[in-house]
């Protein structure tokens, strides 16, 4: 699978579960059915595949992120060259 698709589903998974778990614990004080905070966590999860999807194209590619990568440093040299 591209990298691309892992990451935008970890974000996604992540995403869910998050405002699921946020949603039942606020459930406990607000008297939210577990059915309803699993549909209403639906909400931010879509959210995160319209940013993911949004991101592939303003990002660096390969990923779902928006925020630029960090650049690779040359090694540090080695050996008496180095001195």
């Amino acid at each position: 699978m591209p990298r691309f698709f892992l990451d935008l589903v970890e974000r996604t998974a992540a995403t869910y579960i998050e405002a699921f778990l946020g949603l039942l614990l606020a459930g406990t004080v607000t008297d939210l059915s577990t059915a309803k905070a699993a549909a209403l966590s639906a909400v931010p999860a879509a959210l995160a595949i319209a940013k993911g999807t949004l991101a592939r194209f303003l990002g660096p590619s390969g990923t779902a992120s928006a925020l630029p990568t960090a650049k690779k440093s040359a090694p540090e040299p080695t050996g008496p060259a180095a001195s």
